[in-house]
């Protein structure tokens, strides 16, 4: 039992000796393999994070890829899609007048004085030896018994070129001209004929001298088309005719039938004119054509009334021709800020006035190009704006020459803002001095067109013939009338930019003034004869004669 009590106590005893006396060895067994494995793990762990970075830098590679491929193929679809609109082809006239209007009104700095407007003189080149006409006394030439009717078509001063050019044909054919019948037109809408705007007895003494105006053809003549003027032969002549057309295919007919008849009459003969024959239409304009007695008077108290009310300016003020009624509006197919409703209502007033011509699969309409190509009307806003910032304070006295203004409470107001002294002639005048005027376009607007002819400067915001006979008629008695003629395309560009601010556009109204005014009194180098170089906007140097002739006869 002692035995086996001792072996177990010895086995035992040794076992735990041995267990007791070798921590070491088996601390080393198990610690050498548990560093292998963290550095393992951590050498896995570097290599994961290392391959994971460069993973995610691949991905985000390919992402930017993406993403500047889908930028670089949406953009131009989106562009086409929503294009970013052109510089000049919207009008945002009304939101920079917002933005400026604070700056316009606070500027008190006036650098135009109408007492001391002009700035450059006009000055004739290359005069020439000025030959008057001779007369039909000096030629001996006697009355023939042939007859010229034209019908004059169009507004006022379009009629008016019609009559200058019926003048110089009648002379070129050595007919006698009955006196221009006007035609009525949907537009213009206005029934009264020659003896309601000119001046008859005036126009017949005038001529005579050189071509012969009756009012009424021969009785035995009319006998034979019935007493009817429109059973005469009407001769289709084409626009801007030559004289020697009229000479060879117009003279036989006339030779023949002793009458022919021109219907319309408007743009019917060219530009160049042998000398003589050019001199008869400087007379007509300038001389012959005098204003009937009722718009002479009224038109006289007008431009007094003006002038009393510009005393603070020495009686001086500037006049403007304004385009922007609705029928102006309508034609020219320009968008504004009216929205839908400007829209329908354009629609209905083009139907009204020019038929289906709108609506012509050949006919397009493009309000974009219209308004970047300078072709749209400008607002009353853009016309104040304009003047402000070249110069002209806040109490300069205005006359706008118009007709009824498209949504005129609307539009007239900003130009009032920054013009309180703005005149019109249903201002100046009273109902009943205008009572037998309301209704008749041409009557209304040469009311319009003599108040213009005497102010200190006028100024023209859409071309037509009311600016070019204004400009010539100016021009020709008192030699250098100033007119300002904007340069519409570099406006619209200007007036695109929301941004703006009231120092550039000043600036750049400024150097557009300094434009104009040179234009204005250089005598245009004309190589070869266009509508644009007539006499009615350039008299000078062809209607030299007829001015020479006058100044002479004066003194």
């Amino acid at each position: 039992m002692d035995a086996t009590f001792n072996y177990y106590t010895t086995t035992s005893s040794s076992s735990s000796s041995s267990s007791l006396s070798s921590p070491t060895s088996r601390t080393a067994h198990f610690t050498k393999p548990s560093r292998r494995r963290l550095h393992r793990r951590r050498e896995n762990l570097l290599t994961g994070n290392f391959f994971r970075r460069r993973i995610f830098r691949y991905l985000l590679l390919l992402i930017l890829l993406f993403l500047s491929g889908v930028i670089t193929f949406i953009s131009p679809l989106f562009a086409l899609i929503y294009p970013s609109p052109l510089p000049g082809s919207i009008y945002r006239s009304h939101e920079i007048f917002q933005n400026l209007l604070s700056d316009i009104q606070s500027d008190n700095s006036s650098e135009i004085q109408l007492s001391d407007v002009w700035r450059y003189k006009m000055k004739l080149k290359e005069q020439k030896p000025c030959l008057t006409p001779a007369t039909r006394q000096d030629l001996e030439m006697s009355i023939v018994d042939r007859y010229l009717i034209i019908e004059a078509n169009g507004g006022l001063n379009q009629q008016r070129a019609s009559i200058c050019n019926a003048v110089a044909v009648a002379g070129l054919l050595n007919a006698t001209l009955l006196i221009p019948r006007f035609n009525y037109h949907n537009v213009w809408r206005d029934s009264r004929q020659f003896r309601d705007i000119y001046d008859e007895d005036h126009f017949i003494s005038t001529l005579k001298k050189y071509v012969d105006v009756v009012r009424e053809l021969p009785k035995e003549l009319m006998e034979h088309y019935d007493f009817n003027i429109t059973n005469v032969p009407n001769i289709r002549v084409p626009a801007w005719a030559s004289a020697s057309y009229y000479l060879e295919q117009v003279y036989p007919v006339l030779k023949e039938q002793r009458i022919v008849r021109f219907a319309p009459f408007a743009n019917r003969l060219a530009s160049s004119l042998p000398p003589h024959i050019q001199y008869l239409r400087c007379l007509t304009n300038y001389e012959a054509l005098r204003f009937s007695n009722p718009i002479t008077t009224l038109a006289e108290s007008l431009v007094k009334r003006m002038t009393l009310d510009s005393s603070g300016s020495g009686g001086k003020y500037v006049s403007v021709h304004l385009r922007f009624e609705e029928d102006m509006v309508a034609f020219s197919c320009c968008v504004y800020d009216g929205g839908k409703h400007e829209q329908l209502e354009m629609d209905q007033i083009r139907e009204k006035g020019w038929g289906d011509k709108f609506k012509r699969k050949d006919y397009i309409i493009d309000p974009i190009r219209n308004r970047i190509n300078g072709r749209c009307p400008m607002t009353p806003l853009e016309v104040g704006m304009m003047l402000r910032g070249m110069g002209f304070s806040n109490t300069t006295p205005i006359y706008l020459a118009s007709g009824k203004i498209y949504e005129t409470d609307k539009n007239i107001a900003p130009l009032k803002k920054m013009f309180p002294l703005l005149h019109s002639k249903d201002s100046l005048a009273t109902s009943d001095e205008l009572a037998s005027f309301k209704g008749y376009f041409s009557r209304l607007a040469s009311l319009d067109y003599i108040v213009c002819l005497f102010s200190e400067v006028f100024v023209t915001t859409q071309g037509g013939n009311f600016p070019h006979f204004l400009m010539g008629h100016r021009k020709f008695h008192f030699g250098h009338a100033k007119t300002i003629i904007p340069d519409k395309r570099k406006l619209v560009v200007l007036l695109h930019n929301t941004t703006i601010s009231w120092h550039t556009f000043k600036n750049e109204m400024q150097t557009m003034l300094e434009d104009s005014d040179h234009k204005g009194v250089t005598i245009p180098k004309i190589k070869k004869s266009t509508r644009k170089n007539l006499i009615y906007a350039h008299p000078f140097p062809e209607c030299q004669c007829l001015q020479e002739s006058k100044l002479s006869s004066q003194e």
